[in-house]
């Protein structure tokens, strides 16, 4: 948080940042506060860091100071904010682990509307709503339904906070903050001006000179674009450019204002001017609510965002279309420009000369018959860039609906904001009506064409936005007109909805799990939702991650040198430039691999590349310097030569040349063909499933520690897997793993994505640090790791299914094409998951499945929560879903007529016991009122034409185990020491989802003493081996009962002290046995038994046990735009009975969260040459705050033990994220309604992501039909489908 004092108010200012954007020099006379300096567990915390810790609103804790200091900032300003406001300030916030529900119902605590509901709660009383007590449900003891006691919360005291240092305020009131000041850097020079004659004459002197208020543009130019700037002019402090002046015709905003300063400006003004002055106004604050995020808005200027001249600028469409005026100036005077469409000359360029600068903005009063809309469309509604964006203002003659002046301006659809010239003058002079419309929709439609390769992609969405964004302000001056009194065509009720503004609501939820039973032991914390044992630590900024490790004194950086080429040879690099460049040390190339250079899962890749690259990303070299900044600026200097050869990149290249890795796996049972013959119907169909970014918040990191001269090497990395580590970086060191040790503390998230590629980073490093024989660090770039390390598998599944007229499928034939990328690693394992999922929870007697494996030029894909099964699950529910289409029936009705029965057999001969399933639905049914919701969105669907909502209810069946039979198995190691405390080490890492508490828990229900005696401290290769990844949802069943063995061993070697001594103390006993020279420490081990599936006879146990779940959802899709929400969720699941609820609740929640990104918006953009386009937030988008389901209950199944896991428990890592295919399904049944108003039934294809652009083109009508699609093959496209 940022605070600085401000003379003209006389009032302090606090404000949240992005520091990755702050520039140092910028922050002259401002007060810095981080999460360190609000509170930490030693000292005391501040309520903002303990609520959002005990609300269970921190899993891996790296997105954690970030959200406490923005709500932290918003309190500073606002001490008693209401719950909109809180969610403004985390638009500019991402969590990929809880699914923001427990953050934002923490924080709703600070909020007026936050307090009791006075029994009013929208889902009952808020005292069952994570406000109240830990207590049980009224209607039903054995239900619980809150996760933390609001009564443990420390009140907050405003008053007490850090006051604003009165030196800075001194120095800001005195002549300070009007002095110059300079900078000077390696490569750059920062001049401050203290006033505006010496700004323009440093602007005449260096016309090249950019200047910088928030840095939002600059920052990413120079960190992402290379670009260098010898001179930079920060003019925030000049009072010229701050300035906000009231005239009679508008209000003139100085060129420094910040976007939140001028929001704020305008809201005032919206208050208390009479409207029809206000829709200028009216329309920027409607731009501003989706402009980027807060921190962003906090310090991005007005006129930087003008200047920039982005085609896509949310802003510069509202200046164009009002006709706004800028005033430019130079050392010899001013001039007044307008913002017209001669204003923007090309790309990111304007009408300024370069020796001017831009002063002010005017922003006029709208007219009395004039009417002004703006709109935006994005992938994601909160902080992200526009596909389309656009503004129009109408005005009429008085007291008529002829148009006597039009503007329609447009963002993404040219190099350049446009305006629609052609179109406006048409309509000058006509009646504001249907014939006006069609006129209008033709001629835009001609008019905003855009060439079929056209950078962003997405031309027919694109082009389709521009007539219905315009048909929405049509219909909204309609309405307006009418408001005055004149004899327009009325807007039917149907069609209403098209003009609403969205305004999102607060979200309520409500979770339920098993109520322990009264007269449990007060220290079995088994089944209780306490807090994640780091959580407090992590919400203070003091839990220490890879890269917290603190400098060694002599340590390097490096940096990778990666191929920009899919598929070539290396002809020659040239270091020569590189090896000049400041602070390098060495370069380093396969040559310099003192061991093996041959390294991967299926030993199939190479630490740097030999002579061939077979990927864009591939790690060719590394640069090793005496900073981050110089190794990554001479890796760019190094010179790469390259002969190109053909690449496959996409799974429908790989079909068409053959090009797959063996073995193609397939599963057979039943007799297909007399299957196909029993159906009474047969339908064929295919669906594509898009790949998913791991999106951990902390990127891919290593810390190599060279120790003695025998090879001996300490690593810290951040990885699921520290053995596989330990043995990839012996053998690229040609040393004995006993050599190397691998540490590994806590990740900031993995989700599969540091099981086996966090390899390619570690071995690099520990080359690096073995040459040079000095520690060596590295933590990769956002964009570095999402272009390097892979995501999820994307898949393409084509199947035929054939069932009878009551809707049970008798036969099944589905092929899986899964993109694996350069090399094998885990593709394999994936695919045969997918392939043990390819029925979901459906009982199909006949059934094929084969699974191909397609070599691509793609980096490598790898694991990620699900492993397969969720993409193998999804062509289930597609087919299930056509099947229901096609017989005119519900796809609810055709799901539960399919459903397994207990004792029923799967695909792979696996008899299915112990089955919830039924359960689970039934539960979800009814706790989601299904009936009543689905009576209710087909009235609300008759009701509109444009907006339609859906509901889909999705079960899921997750097989628990590794495919790999030899990994699941266990090892713990418990040392008791002499004063009775407790270290427990695993071979379990934590990376957020509760690990090291759940098997703290275990041991203390084992030992029967109280958690706080024991201690885990990290995972380390050298006090449990030879450990298998934490993967698989499976480690608290292998690591608890490896800690179980290893505790019932201690406890056995206790007996006798305790029976000899029965009413002493823990410690009496310990040191009983201590002084008798009994072994305190004891290791475990467990393996799980009777595990082993064979492809070739399809016998054997593939899975211990299932988890089951269920999810009912209701979504809303603007049929105009295809922006969707998500109303309602439901989730029913089986957890058998829960080692921690809060923690396991926490689970569900996060993994479904992760699978609506992957099935409704994240998408991966490729060239058709391989490249990745999408390399980082700005362009690839997670769900945010906004994104989470409105009403959102989840329910653990009551009374369902499992008797194949610790403590009856089940796995609950990978099972919910399939769930949110629920969202996708109830999205396609929108459609459907959609599709059902132009006369189109029956069975349609809808691949994932259901994004906004597909389900406005699935959504088919006459603005669709104005813009069909280039024909595939006449065009290259911008990006294509992997």
């Amino acid at each position: 948080m940022l605070s600085r004092y401000q003379p003209q108010t006389q009032q302090l200012l606090h404000y949240a940042v992005n520091a990755c954007l702050a520039p140092l020099c910028s922050l002259h006379l401002v007060a810095v506060t981080t999460v360190e300096g609000i509170g930490s567990v030693a000292r005391r915390l501040h309520p903002v860091q303990e609520r959002i810790a005990k609300s269970h609103g921190s899993q891996c804790g790296f997105c954690t100071p970030g959200i406490v200091m923005s709500m932290y900032a918003l309190l500073r300003n606002n001490p008693t904010p209401k719950m909109a406001n809180v969610e403004e300030a985390f638009q500019g916030n991402l969590c990929r682990c809880t699914g923001y529900r427990p953050i934002l119902e923490g924080y709703k605590t600070f909020t007026v509307d936050g307090g009791c509901c006075g029994g009013k709660g929208r889902n009952g009383c808020c005292m069952t709503n994570g406000n109240g007590t830990l207590q049980g449900s009224k209607d039903n003891p054995e239900e619980a339904t809150s996760l933390y006691n609001t009564a443990d919360f420390e009140p907050y005291d405003p008053t007490q906070e850090v006051i604003f240092p009165p030196e800075l305020m001194n120095l800001s009131k005195g002549q300070r903050s009007s002095r110059s000041l300079c900078f000077y850097g390696e490569r750059t020079t920062w001049l401050q001006p203290g006033s505006l004659d010496e700004l323009l004459l440093l602007k005449w002197k260096h016309p090249g000179a950019r200047l910088v208020v928030g840095n939002t543009e600059v920052g990413i130019e120079v960190k992402f674009k290379d670009m260098v700037y010898p001179v930079i002019l920060a003019p925030g402090f000049i009072p010229e450019l701050n300035a906000v002046i009231h005239t009679d015709d508008g209000i003139v905003f100085g060129a420094a204002c910040t976007l939140s300063h001028m929001g704020a400006v305008l809201r005032e003004a919206v208050q208390h001017l009479p409207p029809h002055q206000t829709e200028v106004f009216q329309a920027i604050l409607e731009q501003l609510r989706w402009f980027a995020g807060q921190q962003i808005r906090n310090v991005a200027a007005v006129g930087g965002n003008i200047m920039t001249a982005s085609p896509i600028s949310d802003l510069n469409p509202v200046f164009m279309a009002a006709g706004c005026k800028l005033t430019v100036m130079d050392k010899d005077g001013s001039r007044e420009v307008k913002m017209d469409d001669s204003f923007f000359t090309g790309y990111r360029k304007t009408a300024v000369k370069p020796q001017e600068i831009l002063i002010s903005i005017h922003i006029p009063f709208s007219k009395k018959c004039q009417f002004i809309s703006a709109f935006k469309q994005s992938p994601r509604r909160e902080d992200d860039i526009s596909t389309v964006t656009a503004a129009m203002s109408a005005i009429f003659s008085p007291g008529t609906d002829i148009v006597k002046d039009l503007k329609l301006s447009y963002g993404g659809m040219a190099p350049v904001t446009v305006l629609a010239k052609k179109t406006a003058n048409r309509l000058l002079g006509r009646k504001w009506g249907k014939e006006l419309l069609q006129e209008a929709c033709s001629s835009l439609a001609e008019e905003m064409s855009l060439d079929a390769s056209a950078p962003g992609g997405m031309v027919t969405y694109r082009r389709t936005l521009t007539l219905s964004l315009f048909y929405k302000f049509y219909l909204t001056v309609l309405q307006k007109l009418r408001s005055q009194g004149l004899s327009v065509e009325e807007v039917s009720s149907e069609c209403l909805s098209a003009t609403e503004i969205y305004h999102p609501e607060t979200p309520s939820s409500i979770q339920v799990y098993q109520a322990m039973p009264e007269g449990q032991n007060q220290d079995d914390m088994v089944g209780h939702p306490i807090m994640h044992l780091s959580a407090l630590k992590q919400a203070t900024g003091e839990a220490v991650y890879c890269d917290d490790v603190p400098l060694y004194e002599n340590e390097l950086y490096l940096a990778l040198i990666t191929s920009t080429k899919a598929h070539a040879r290396i002809l020659s690099v040239d270091v020569s430039v590189a090896e000049r460049c400041h602070g390098v040390v060495c370069c380093l190339f396969a040559s310099d691999v003192p061991g093996s250079n041959i390294t991967g899962v299926r030993q199939d890749e190479t630490v740097f590349a030999d002579g061939q690259v077979t990927c864009v990303g591939h790690i060719i070299g590394a640069v090793v310097a005496d900073s981050q900044l110089h190794a990554q600026r001479a890796s760019k200097a190094v010179k790469i030569q390259y002969e190109e050869l053909k690449p496959v990149v996409t799974i429908q290249e790989a079909i068409i040349t053959q090009s797959f890795y063996e073995p193609i796996r397939t599963i057979q049972n039943g007799d297909l063909e007399a299957g196909f013959k029993q159906a009474d119907h047969i339908l064929e169909g295919e669906i594509h499933i898009g790949g998913q970014e791991h999106f951990y918040l902390e990127t891919n990191v290593t810390l190599a520690v060279p120790r003695e001269d025998d090879g001996e090497m300490e690593l810290f990395i951040s990885s699921q897997s520290p053995s596989e580590s330990q043995s990839f970086v012996a053998k690229a060191l040609g040393v004995p793993a006993n050599r190397v040790l691998v540490r590994v503390k806590r990740m900031g998230g993995g989700f599969g994505g540091k099981e086996s590629r966090t390899t390619m980073l570690s071995t690099v490093v520990a080359v690096a640090a073995n040459k040079l024989k000095r520690p060596v660090r590295c933590m990769l770039d956002r964009d570095e790791d999402m272009l390097i390390t892979g995501g999820r598998h994307p898949f393409y599944g084509k199947y035929k299914v054939g069932f009878l007229q009551s809707g049970k499928v008798v036969a099944l034939d589905v092929a899986f094409y899964s993109n694996a990328g350069n090399s094998m690693d885990l593709s394999q394992a994936i695919m045969e998951r997918a392939l043990f999922h390819m029925e979901n929870s459906y009982r199909i007697p006949n059934v094929r499945g084969q699974g191909f494996l397609c070599r691509t030029n793609l980096p490598s894909n790898t694991a990620f929560r699900g492993f397969g099964g969720p993409q193998g699950m999804m062509v289930a529910e597609n087919w299930i879903t056509d099947v229901a289409h096609s017989l005119g029936r519900s796809p609810e009705e055709v799901r539960q007529l399919n459903l397994y029965l207990e004792g029923e057999s799967t695909p792979y001969n696996q008899i299915l016991h112990g089955l919830t399933l039924d359960r689970c639905w039934d539960e979800c049914l009814s706790r989601s009122e299904y009936e009543q919701r689905r009576a209710a969105a087909d009235l609300f669907n008759r009701q509109n034409r444009w907006t339609k909502r859906g509901l889909a209810i999705v079960p899921t069946k997750f097989g628990i185990s590794f495919t790999a039979t030899f990994l699941n198995q266990a090892g713990a190691l418990v040392h008791i020491y002499t004063d009775g405390s407790v270290l427990l080490s695993h071979g379990g890492t934590e990376m957020g989802q509760g690990l090291h508490t759940k098997m703290i828990q275990v041991a203390s229900k084992v030992l029967g003493i109280p958690c706080s005696k024991i201690y885990i401290s990290e995972t380390s290769t050298n006090t449990v081996a030879n450990t298998s990844p934490t993967a698989a949802s499976a480690s608290s069943d292998l690591n608890g009962a490896a800690i179980q063995n290893a505790c019932e061993t201690l406890l056995k070697r206790l007996e006798r002290y305790k029976t000899k001594d029965p009413k002493g103390s823990w410690e009496d006993w310990v040191k009983a046995a201590y002084f008798d020279r009994v072994n305190l420490s004891a290791n475990g081990f467990y393996k799980t038994p009777d595990l082993g599936y064979n492809f070739d006879t399809n016998s054997g146990r593939a899975f211990n046990y299932y988890s089951y779940g269920v999810a009912c959802s209701e979504v809303e899709i603007d049929c105009l735009t295809g922006a969707h929400k998500n109303l309602s969720t439901t989730i029913v699941m089986d957890v058998g009975h829960s080692l921690n609820p809060a923690i396991d609740i926490g689970q569900v929640e996060g993994g479904f969260m992760q699978g609506l990104g992957l099935f409704t918006l994240e998408e991966l953009h490729y060239s058709p040459q391989g490249a990745l386009l999408t390399r980082g937030p700005g362009s690839y988008k997670i769900p945010a705050f906004g994104d989470i389901p409105t009403q959102l209950t989840v329910s653990l199944l009551r009374d369902a033990p499992n008797d194949k896991a610790i403590f009856a428990s089940k796995a609950v890592g990978e099972p919910p994220l399939f769930l949110a295919a629920s969202v996708f399904y109830a999205i396609k049944d929108a459609i459907r309604a959609a599709r059902a108003e132009s006369g189109i039934t029956g069975p349609f294809r809808l691949d994932s992501p259901a994004s906004a652009e597909r389900i406005r083109s699935a959504c088919c009508d006459q603005f669709t039909k104005l813009c069909p699609p280039a024909k595939p093959g006449s065009f290259t496209p911008w990006s294509v489908r992997v």
